[in-house]
């Protein structure tokens, strides 16, 4: 090449140089797109927690705990319980634990001077306030075996202790013997936790169907289709009960969505959607309302698996906050604050009016630290609060309480081998079922 070309081509890549623009670097932390399913960045608005102080409702000595806690009717607003939690007072074996196939979904049932308690297989027990099994009835149908099915819920009332089961029925027993009153088969898988409100059973079964049941015969009074797609029926066993006001009934579906109807005739009266999904966590592609609808004063609070809570008017649906928070379980009113265990594995205090983070405290995780071996996530059960604190019940092997002003957490009790259900509090006692089905009473 000549010396003209050569000078030519320095020329031009010099001018190409001037022209380019220089790198721009963006201000932030840098995040690593490899991080794990704990740690990856979401949606929400990150908050500072915040101490408020909480003048809860005046502690009251319940003899019972009949119910989830989504109807007015049959919650206690603030159970008694002792400012200090000892230990276990009584354990009693109920049947089979948690297995790959199987997992007790059923919260225990305070009536009558009796424990009630479901195992993962279908078996129902009763014991005395003191432990000494009572009875128990296996309700497997005699054409399956006992591993077909699992699941299901608990709820009494009507002086009958009602009980879904995976295998498609709702039966009523009597709480002194076990005996069938009766049994209604629902066609489809029913792990949805009943409620009963004057005359009515209520429970949504696995294909997205809502019934009403007489309590006195097991006829049915009348059925609610819910919203699904072909295919898309419930995914999360142990579904979540349904919400029972002056009114109106408030059916929680697999779907995200919910369907309020008048509670005697089944008239549709508005529908609304637990609508939205956490960015980048793949667990969140799970619909299903998991945080049982609660009915308090003139509002329903619900929440989602995906990372949603919302407030919606009990009257007619309509939207009134959206929390970009989930709920595991039924969140608890009190005293204008809402608490819950998210999907994230934080206990929340949020303003019931607006949905705004008051504090938010971090529960444990994965069971393994090691990144590589970050599989199994702790299970965490709650809240309840009773004797004036938060309760959380995990399957790490320890009942948490926290301070309900701050979220810090004050004491903690061990619960052998790991909660497998919500805790109940009744007759100054707290009652949780751990994962090898086994019955705990703890004071």
């Amino acid at each position: 090449m000549s010396t003209a070309k050569w000078i030519m081509a320095g020329v031009a890549a010099a001018v190409l140089a001037g022209c380019a623009e220089e790198d721009t670097i963006l201000p932030g932390k840098r995040e690593d797109l490899r991080a794990p399913f704990g740690e990856v960045s979401d949606d929400r608005v990150r908050t500072q927690n915040v101490a408020q102080n909480i003048s809860l409702p005046k502690q009251t000595s319940n003899a019972a705990w009949t119910h989830r806690i989504g109807s007015p009717a049959t919650r206690t607003a603030h159970p008694a319980l002792a400012a200090q939690l000892t230990g276990v007072q009584w354990s009693s074996k109920i049947g089979e634990g948690d297995s790959r196939r199987h997992r007790i979904t059923a919260d225990p049932v305070v009536a009558d001077g009796r424990v009630f308690a479901m195992d993962s297989k279908s078996k129902v027990s009763a014991l005395s306030l003191s432990g000494e099994p009572l009875w128990s009835v296996d309700l497997t149908p005699a054409r399956d075996r006992e591993s077909d099915a699992g699941g299901g819920g608990l709820a009494y009332g009507d002086g009958k202790l009602i009980v879904s089961s995976g295998f498609g029925s709702v039966r009523a027993l009597d709480p002194a013997s076990g005996a069938e009153i009766w049994a209604q088969d629902l066609n489809a898988s029913t792990t949805g936790t009943p409620s009963i409100s004057r005359g009515l059973v209520y429970v949504v079964s696995g294909d997205n169907v809502a019934w009403a049941i007489d309590s006195g015969t097991g006829r049915v009074a009348w059925q609610l289709d819910g919203f699904s797609e072909a295919g898309n029926v419930s995914n999360v066993s142990g579904g979540p009960a349904p919400a029972v006001g002056e009114d109106l009934v408030v059916f929680a579906f697999g779907s995200g969505d919910m369907q309020a109807a008048f509670r005697k005739g089944g008239l549709r009266r508005w529908d609304a959607a637990v609508a939205g999904q956490r960015r980048g966590v793949a667990a969140s592609t799970v619909s299903d309302i998991t945080g049982d609808p609660v009915i308090d004063g003139a509002v329903v609070y619900a929440g989602s698996h995906s990372g949603r809570i919302v407030a919606v008017n009990v009257e007619s649906g309509a939207r009134l906050w959206t929390a970009k928070d989930g709920a595991l379980g039924p969140v608890w009113p009190a005293s204008g604050s809402l608490f819950a265990v998210t999907d994230r594995n934080e206990l929340v205090r949020l303003d019931a009016e607006t949905g705004t983070r008051i504090w938010g405290t971090k529960l444990p995780f994965f069971v393994r630290e090691d990144r590589r071996r970050r599989s199994e996530i702790v299970a965490h059960y709650g809240p309840v609060i009773a004797g004036g604190r938060v309760l959380v019940a995990s399957n790490d092997g320890l009942v948490r309480s926290f301070d309900p002003a701050t979220g810090a957490q004050v004491s903690a009790v061990e619960i052998p081998d790991g909660a497998s259900t919500n805790p109940v509090v009744a007759g100054g006692t707290l009652y949780v079922v751990s994962r090898k089905g086994v019955l705990h009473a703890i004071r």
